[in-house]
């Protein structure tokens, strides 16, 4: 008999054995259920819900001020107060009080209840003598809710005996609050509710590194983390991290734990108050072991593997066995005696066999809970490592709950089986010290201080922050400037200079042969030849440098440099012997006297040669060209690169009649009836102005829209004072207005904790480029962090997740103003063809346009709302400035042809 029941002992210790593979499996289903209860397709058919905690940071040493926390336990309420002194957290001072609880409080009116726990408040703040100041407090409540805000939560259900009437459905902080109110404890405000989960997570920042995994390995089982927020999609927010309560504890409700599941966890499932739920719970939790190997007992008993002579009916009343026992029989000093101790208290009669056979169950019943505990863990981390795209992770996780801190080999099996099941993970396991107590005043002092910094950074940004009464009084200014701009008397003081541009018409479609285009506009500069067909546009073209000294040197100099490049590309090409038309992109501001004549009024975007304002571009290239002999010229229209943009969409689209630029600079063009153009003689058709709106406001109107940062931007401009409308939209400037205020937040400590940052005082650090990557959704909080690296900033989590939020804020504000101004031009051309409806098209251009992960939307969503009644298609420009022009030089030889 004796090796008969070695085999029945045997075949239950191999039930219970989970080998590698199969912990791996369990460890994907895992990772299939979390994410089923990220994702808003199909969380509510979740059986791991991944609730929002709306927890959105852990603790970073700077938390300060007073805390109470109170926590609705199984029989008492318990208050606590903390006091932080902003020194890294390292010696809160803490008292706490526990007030016990009458059973019919717990299942009478809910009212009753919660004026309950507010009197306990009451009688621990005058205990301890609490002062007056406004005190934030930190609601512990472990039961199910639907969170909605740190300090919004409805009840769902109750559970663990309570069943208060009048509270399912409601918002139990609402609850608390009015309770403490009509305690007349009108300083004490709650603002934060939590479970015994999160809290466990935030009193374990070790040495200054946050914890950002917690674990309750306790009667029941449960684990949060800190998620990367874009993907917990029931939630609005989408930058930075929050805190997820996984309630795994249900894992498994859908049968994908079957497979690991004995007769004895189907026995014990069947005797709970839940058959059918929480499954992975009872296989882990402590309120569960002791009862999965009274079930093995009892088997083995009937076996007549166990107890062989006596009567084991006394294993059939439930929780005769404790886990507690359990635990203490698998401790390898006294584990023999312990068992010895146990069975006898229940009248049993073990040989030293039964008791080395049942402390056997025992512990594989206990390494099974550690295993399972360890999978879960596993798939949390690799989950953290693989969303935030890293190739290790290292964190800290905390761990709570009496079989963790109770039982060193349930510790070492947890991790062990953690690194081999995720072994990219770095994870270093920390006892919690009061979770619910400690670790409640953290979540806190932690909300509070992110409360003080939202509503100071807010203050910062409301003047960037634009309302639509906002936009139709710039819309109507622009409106405004531009009607004075297009009169012959006012046009002398007008801000918006509505320069006609010669240009009578748009592609369409039957212009034909060779052209060479100039595009002149920034540090670079193109030479193309472009010919139109039949089949469509050919080009070919070469870039050339101007370098600093000649963009700031004499005229001269600057243009004897272009026509060099420009025979340098007609050797290349074999053009030297042709004389084909030129069309010459300008993109400064000009005065145009006729299609091939523009003085120059002003130079921008860094040019400064001298001899060339006052004076016609065409007649200084045509100068350079007789002074290198270069005979074969012939330039036949000059154009803005605006200009260029729209003739460039328009023969793709012959709606297309506006020209937009959103790059290095901005400006806009349109096609305007020349009955409204004062400047030039002339009433029949259309004529393109060239409006150059960038100097919109140079006159003072838009001072009110002016912020701090947007004049310290200015005054640091080689043009102070000027192109003020640019300033505000163009990628120029963006980066620098990023940058003060990056400056003025760390003044205020709200960035890089208050550290000092000589890095940010360099100027043009940040590029406006940098913002679009930045602001790219879906791009990584880590990856942001490393560009800021790359950059000399280290940043912590929350500082990228405000550093795109300040990127957001100047990228939207320069988006809408474009818009406004693009309204009023829609509207003027509606109203100037009498029309109820305006169809158009806008042929943009301009790297901000193009590269800006949001800019474009937010442009087009916000002219839709300005300007109703026109609708309004983008196109974007595929190459204006060199195509553009070269279209413009085919549109004026077609009307030249008799």
């Amino acid at each position: 008999p004796a090796l008969t029941s070695c085999v029945q002992v045997q075949r239950v210790l191999v039930a219970f054995t989970i080998p590698l593979e199969m912990l791996q499996a369990v460890k994907h289903h895992m990772l299939q259920a979390m994410r089923k209860g990220l994702s808003r397709e199909t969380y509510a058919q979740a059986n791991v819900r991944m609730l929002p905690t709306y927890i959105c940071s852990t603790p970073d040493g700077t938390e300060k001020g007073d805390f109470l926390v109170v926590e609705l336990c199984q029989s008492h309420v318990r208050t606590l107060w903390m006091a932080l002194s902003g020194d890294g957290n390292q010696s809160p001072e803490v008292m706490y009080k526990i007030f016990d609880m009458q059973r019919d409080i717990i299942q009478g009116k809910g009212e009753a209840l919660f004026d309950f726990i507010a009197q306990c408040v009451r009688q621990f703040l005058a205990g301890i003598g609490s002062p007056q100041h406004r005190l934030p407090l930190g609601f512990v409540f472990p039961f199910d809710c639907k969170q909605t805000r740190l300090d919004k939560a409805e009840l769902v259900s109750w559970s663990k005996g309570f069943s208060c009437s009048d509270v399912e459905g409601k918002d139990v902080v609402q609850l608390l609050q009015s309770a403490i109110n009509k305690q007349e404890l009108y300083h004490v405000q709650v603002v934060a509710l939590l479970n015994d989960t999160v809290g466990t997570m935030m009193t374990c920042s070790l040495g200054g590194e946050p914890c950002e995994v917690a674990l309750v390995l306790g009667k029941g089982t449960n684990s949060c983390f800190m998620a990367e927020a874009q993907q917990v999609e029931m939630v609005e927010e989408t930058s930075g991290q929050m805190c997820v309560n996984t309630e795994w504890g249900y894992f498994g409700d859908d049968g994908t734990l079957n497979d690991i599941l004995t007769p004895y966890d189907q026995d014990v499932d069947q005797e709970s108050s839940n058959p059918g739920e929480k499954r992975f719970e009872k296989l882990v939790g402590s309120l569960y072991l002791g009862e999965i190997v009274r079930h093995v007992l009892i088997a083995l008993a009937a076996e007549k593997a166990l107890f062989i002579g006596s009567s084991a009916v006394v294993l059939r009343t439930k929780d005769v066995l404790k886990t507690q026992q359990v635990l203490e029989i698998i401790n390898n000093e006294e584990g023999m005696a312990e068992a010895k101790r146990a069975l006898e208290s229940l009248g049993l009669q073990p040989s030293e066999q039964d008791c080395c056979r049942v402390q056997q169950v025992c512990r594989m019943v206990v390494s099974r809970a550690a295993a399972l505990c360890a999978t879960g863990l596993a798939a949390i981390l690799s989950h953290m490592c693989q969303s935030r795209q890293l190739e290790r992770l290292v964190v800290n996780v905390a761990v709570d709950g009496e079989l963790y801190q109770g039982h060193s080999r349930f510790r070492e099996i947890l991790q062990s089986v953690t690194g081999l099941l995720a072994p990219e993970c770095m994870a270093t396991l920390l006892p919690s010290v009061d979770g619910t107590g400690r670790g409640a005043a953290m979540v806190t002092a932690v909300a509070s201080r992110l409360a003080a910094q939202r509503h100071e950074v807010d203050q910062l940004l409301a003047p960037l922050r634009l309302s639509r009464a906002d936009l139709e009084r710039v819309q109507a200014l622009m409106r405004q400037e531009m009607e004075l701009g297009l009169g012959r008397e006012s046009n002398a003081n007008a801000s918006v200079r509505m320069l006609p541009t010669y240009v009578r018409g748009t592609p369409d479609g039957t212009e034909r042969g060779k052209f060479l285009a100039l595009d002149l506009g920034g540090t670079n500069f193109r030479v193309l030849v472009v010919s139109v067909a039949e089949d469509g546009i050919h080009m070919a073209s070469e870039i050339y440098v101007i370098p600093t000294a000649v963009m700031q040197g004499t005229g001269e100099a600057l243009f004897d440099h272009i026509i060099e490049c420009i025979m340098d590309f007609q050797l290349k090409q074999d053009l030297m012997e042709q004389v084909l038309p030129l069309g010459f992109t300008f993109s400064f501001p000009c005065q145009q006297m006729g299609l091939d004549k523009a003085v120059l009024l002003s130079w921008t975007k860094g040019f400064s040669a001298s001899g060339c304002v006052g004076h016609d571009v065409v007649q200084l290239l045509r100068e350079a060209a007789q002074r290198k002999q270069h005979l074969g010229l012939k330039v036949v229209a000059v154009v803005n690169d605006t200009v260029g943009t729209m003739m460039s969409c328009g023969y793709d689209d012959p709606n297309c009649e506006i020209g937009l630029i959103v790059g290095t600079g901005t400006n806009a063009c349109y096609m305007e009836e020349m009955q409204n153009v004062g400047t030039v003689e002339g009433e029949q058709g259309r004529m393109c102005i060239n409006m150059e709106w960038g100097a919109f406001g140079d006159n003072g109107c838009l001072d009110d829209y002016f912020t701090d940062f947007d004049r310290q931007v200015d005054e640091k401009t080689i043009n102070a004072g000027k192109q003020r409308f640019e300033k505000l939209i163009s990628g120029m400037y963006l980066g620098e207005i990023v940058r003060h205020i990056l400056m003025a937040l760390v003044e205020k400590q709200l960035l890089f904790r208050g550290k000092p940052c000589p890095k940010l005082q360099t100027k043009d650090i940040f590029q406006t480029k940098l913002l679009s990557t930045i602001e790219i959704n879906g791009l990584a909080l880590r990856q942001v962090q490393t560009i800021l690296q790359d950059l000399n900033l280290q940043a912590s989590f929350e500082d990228t997740v405000l550093m795109r939020e300040v990127c957001q804020t100047v990228s939207l504000r320069a988006a809408q103003l474009c818009a406004a101004g693009l309204a009023a031009v829609v509207e003027k051309m509606r109203e100037s063809r009498g029309l109820a409806q305006l169809a158009v098209t806008v042929g943009v251009d301009g790297t901000l346009y193009k590269m800006h992960p949001r800019f474009s939307q937010h442009v087009q969503q916000m002219l839709r709302d300005l300007a109703p009644n026109c609708t309004v298609t983008f196109l974007q420009s595929e190459d204006g400035s060199g195509k553009g022009a070269a279209l413009v030089a085919a549109v004026a030889c077609r009307g030249a042809k008799p």
